[in-house]
Formats: structure tokens, C-alpha cells, sequence
């Protein structure tokens, strides 16, 4: 992406690269993913909004994830898409406090702690393939934005949600998780899944040394 470029130009870039629906996720290092994003002002045409949600909803199914940030497929726009209806074990569903979140678009998002109360976990991203890491993130937070139709939510979210948005919010504000996360706790995917993919990073904080923030 120029600075030049228009965002419809990036848009049609972006999406005459799709193949089967999918397109290719920008990795951290790309300055499409450290500058804030535009705030949508219905820059693009009902049509193709409706495409690039349809682009980013495969792409994020296909990954797979539970989030993903205009950005993150070069758009430099302030909206998400976020579900997460993946089948978690139970213990892992409770300690973690994560609950089913149907597919939704969410537009110039925002959030704002709500409360002391904090969890640590490991978290992943797209545009950091081949790492996890903990970070700490509050517990409950209140997220106001538009859908994509236009209309006003405010809502608060608890646990694994409320980190999902906070995480792809971030990345519309140029910022990754690994910006926020424990250095200490980062592990190769592999190694991760192979020793530290606990319902809690209890066991990896003792074993690697660092604390964590509950």
C-alpha cells in the first residue's frame, strides 16, 4: 500500500486477490498494521462493504481464527469481524470463560475497561504466524461501535469475548498483541501445543518465570 492509494483502490486490490473467497492475511512488519485505521465514513459503495465482510469472514474461517481487523488484509479501515463457535473443552471453556460468539461485523469500535479485575492468558494471531504468548487483559470491558448496517451497539462483554474485542480493537488502533504480551511467556506454536496448551498458563509462568497478572 502508497499513501497515495485510495482506500476504494486498496479495496479493489485487495479483493481481485481473492481466491475461493479467501485472501491473504498482511503479516506483522507491514505498516498497514502499526498505523490507526481510518474510521469508516462510507468511504465504499453498500455493495462492496458487503464484499470485503464477506472476504473477511471466509478468510478468518479459513485460517482459522476468531477474529480478524480490516488491516490485517491491508484495508486500512476501522472495522472487524469476530465469531468464535469452535468446540472447546469444557474445563478449557470454563477457566477461560469462553462462550459462543456468533459471527458479527463490528465498525469504528471502541472499548474501555470496565473494573480491576484482570486475566492472563495465551493468545494467538494471524499476522503473527508460529507464536503465542500471555497477555493480561481485563476481564470485562464495554465496547461501543456501529454494525454494518449502521446501527449504534453498546455492550458489555465478559472473559474470552471481551478479549477478542479488545484484541481486534487493538489492531485497528496499530497495535499487536505482542505489544502487551508477558515476553517472557512467548512460545513457538508447536511448543505451545505441545507443553503449555493448559486451561491456564500457571504451568508455563512457574516453568519460563514470569508472573502473572490476575
Amino acid at each position: 500500500m502508497t499513501i497515495e492509494e485510495s482506500v476504494e483502490g486498496i479495496v479493489r486490490r485487495v479483493l481481485s486477490s481473492a481466491r475461493d473467497g479467501v485472501v491473504p492475511i498482511v503479516a506483522v512488519g507491514d505498516p498497514v498494521l502499526r498505523v490507526p485505521a481510518s474510521a469508516y465514513t462510507g468511504q465504499l459503495e453498500a455493495r462492496t462493504l458487503g464484499r470485503v465482510i464477506d472476504v473477511m469472514r471466509e478468510t478468518m474461517r479459513d485460517a482459522p481464527g476468531v477474529g480478524l481487523a480490516a488491516p490485517q488484509i491491508g484495508v486500512p479501515l476501522r472495522i472487524a469481524v469476530i465469531e468464535d463457535e469452535y468446540d472447546v473443552a469444557p474445563e478449557v471453556a470454563a477457566v477461560r470463560e469462553r462462550t459462543p460468539v456468533p459471527f458479527r461485523v463490528v465498525v469504528n469500535p471502541t472499548y474501555a475497561e470496565i473494573g480491576p479485575a484482570r486475566r492472563s492468558f495465551y493468545e494467538g494471531c494471524l499476522s503473527v504466524p508460529g507464536y503465542q504468548a500471555v497477555v493480561s487483559r481485563a476481564a470485562d470491558v464495554r465496547l461501543e461501535c456501529t454494525d454494518h448496517d449502521g446501527r449504534e451497539v453498546v455492550e458489555t462483554l465478559h472473559g474470552w469475548p471481551a478479549r477478542i474485542v479488545a484484541h481486534e480493537t487493538d489492531h485497528l488502533d496499530g497495535v499487536v498483541y505482542l505489544d502487551k504480551a508477558v515476553t517472557r511467556s512467548i512460545a513457538a506454536t508447536d511448543v505451545y501445543v505441545d507443553r503449555w496448551a493448559d486451561a491456564s498458563p500457571h504451568r508455563a509462568a512457574a516453568a519460563l518465570g514470569f508472573a502473572l497478572d490476575e
